[in-house]
């Protein structure tokens, strides 16, 4: 019995898109996003750097921390941080529009110029490695629950921080883990 029951969860899982045999990357290093100029993104070329990533939306009314964003890449660039935004529609529709114009619509109303990956999943079973790798580091609990969810992850790949969409880029506590997360 135990074994058929099983063999019904593999099937419903697979069913649902998820991939049981698939397991969460073992760092961030082991991740790669699709660029949002269709270009591979291995996160391996930002190790020793810090890292925020966020899973963004052009309709949400938390975009206009697209310029808080761009405020902190350019603050702290210099000093070894990447933000890396990750448009996604699995939030309300809000970012219904295809690469060319999710990169158009950043670059001419916020001046963004960090690394914008292409259109990814961010929830459930088939979401993107990077947020299976960011469930199992910072606890199922720091799933995005919507637009704008950033994750600090440090210098040397370690989880850092996560913040909900309310918490702003200009905040004092996104700038101290921003911080703490900084190559030394």
């Amino acid at each position: 019995m135990r074994r058929v029951l099983s063999t019904v969860l593999v099937l419903l899982a697979a069913a649902m898109g998820a991939s049981p045999a698939m397991s969460a990357p073992a760092t961030p290093y082991d991740v790669t996003f699709t660029a949002i100029d269709g270009k591979p993104m291995p996160l391996a070329d930002y190790r020793g750097k810090a890292l925020l990533v966020v899973n963004t939306a052009s309709q949400c009314g938390f975009t206009p921390q697209y310029k808080g964003l761009q405020a902190l890449w350019e603050r702290y660039r210099d000093r070894g941080l990447v933000v890396i935004g990750v448009p996604s529609n699995d939030f309300g529709g809000q970012e219904p529009g295809q690469a060319e114009e999710i990169k158009q619509f950043c670059e001419t109303t916020y001046r963004v110029d960090f690394p914008l990956a292409d259109k990814a999943v961010v929830t459930g079973g088939g979401a993107h490695p990077f947020y299976q790798w960011a469930a199992g580091a910072f606890g199922a609990d720091s799933r995005p629950r919507w637009n704008f969810h950033k994750f600090v992850i440090g210098a040397d790949g370690r989880p850092v921080a996560s913040f909900p969409s309310r918490t702003t880029p200009d905040s004092d506590e996104m700038r101290k883990a921003v911080e703490a997360a900084l190559p030394r």
